[in-house]
């Protein structure tokens, strides 16, 4: 008898979901609670897991289709799933993905990951995966790739390529082009973004930071720290203490329009941008202003972990009062961030690089600078503010002190 496998509750005022893979192809055999399948909603992707063990039925829908919560995707089959089921037609597959179930009917590919495959010519079962349940990401091919290890080439079986499936690597001078569905969530974004330059008076304002201080403190006291806390002291700990004191000093900052009305709050919970296999996701760090800096650290490594393992919840997403988005541990040397509405306010931070700096004493020194940028809703926020708040990030980091007798 077939079990019927539905879309679960996707969280408050989530109505719909975009499924975004299929873990499971039918035939397969599948363990009660494993992960079948991926759907993306508008701020985060979530795995939907079989409801019992048995042997996985045919899809009922395709990648990408839209389905609403209580919707039936698929079936499970009783059975054992030694062999794949009669009944089940075989879905398509790409190249990668058919090679890779040849060596391990385990192994699945995402999307991007298949792309990196095809891209190099690499046999994805030579590689050993780090993600949820040993999946491949694409760090796992990038560093396979950068090791120089010997490309095994995919033989192309015939089997037909999907829709979702990329063009294979442009050979003899061929043009190749590929057209790839947004993901949900990366629609969501782009949305999100357009409404915030749409109505938000949005405006930047820079600085700059000798972090010659911070270095030295982090050189000092890591080992400690990490043998007494168990995580290392990163620049994020210091930056969001930083903007917790500053955010008490200018509380315009971490408030918000409604209507016609400002809300302001006597909390801080700073949105962090992290980086996830389908994009950028902002996990909120809760009360931040009652944090330690080892509490900072600890919440940021582990958003960081689920959010490569796809474990991120609605929960973790939501609300956020401020937000700190890190662009230089990608290179950037300055940016203007757009906020994330109803927030009013968010603080870019990008890379350290040496620059030359004209002492007090009139000396000239190279000081490891960072640029610092608040991009800002000035219906709510002045130019004065923003400026002020700037400047508090600006003291606190060049001398820590601050962060402990709160000046």
């Amino acid at each position: 008898m077939a079990t019927e496998v539905t879309v679960p509750v996707l969280g408050e005022s989530i109505t719909e979901a975009t499924l975004g893979e299929w873990l499971k192809q039918p035939g397969d055999a599948v363990a009660a609670d494993e992960p079948i399948a991926s759907l993306e909603t508008d701020k985060v992707a979530l795995e939907v897991p079989a409801p019992q063990a048995g042997v996985m039925g045919a899809h009922q829908v395709a990648v990408g289709d839209t389905v609403g919560v209580g919707a039936v995707i698929a079936t499970i089959e009783a059975g054992s799933g030694a062999a794949p089921a009669k009944s089940a037609p075989k879905v398509a597959a790409a190249p990668a993905t058919a090679a890779a179930e040849e060596a391990d009917g385990s192994i699945t590919l995402s999307p991007s990951v298949r792309r990196l495959v095809l891209k190099h010519g690499i046999d994805p079962s030579q590689i050993t995966g780090t993600g949820k349940d040993g999946r491949l990401t694409k760090d796992d091919v990038e560093q396979y790739v950068k090791s120089g290890a010997e490309a095994a080439p995919i033989a192309d079986k015939g089997d037909t390529v999907d829709a979702q499936a990329v063009t294979a690597a442009p050979q003899g001078g061929n043009r190749h082009e590929e057209r790839i569905r947004m993901t949900r969530l990366r629609q969501t974004v782009a949305r999100r973004l357009k409404e915030a330059q749409d109505t938000a008076a949005l405006l930047t304002t820079f600085n700059d930071v000798d972090m010659t201080a911070v270095i030295e403190t982090r050189k000092k006291y890591k080992e400690l720290f990490a043998k007494k806390h168990g995580v290392k002291l990163g620049f994020m700990g210091f930056f969001a203490k930083a903007a917790c004191m500053a955010l008490k000093d200018v509380p315009s900052v971490n408030a918000q329009i409604d209507g016609d009305e400002i809300v302001y709050h006597d909390y801080v919970d700073i949105s962090v941008a992290v980086s996830a296999p389908n994009g950028l996701v902002v996990p909120v760090i809760r009360n931040a202003e009652a944090m330690s800096f080892a509490d900072v650290e600890n919440t940021i490594g582990d958003f960081g972990k689920r959010a490569k393992d796809g474990t991120l919840t609605m929960a973790d997403m939501k609300g956020g009062t401020f937000t700190i988005s890190n662009g230089g541990v990608f290179g950037s040397l300055m940016s203007t961030p757009i906020i994330n509405p109803p927030q009013s306010a968010v603080l870019g931070l990008h890379r350290i690089e040496q620059r030359p700096v004209v002492m007090p004493d009139g000396s000239i020194e190279a000081r490891p600078m960072m640029y610092l940028a608040l991009s800002y809703d000035h219906r709510l926020i002045d130019g004065r503010e923003a400026v002020t708040f700037l400047v508090r990030i600006k003291e606190a980091i060049e001398d820590p002190a601050r962060l402990l007798i709160d000046l």
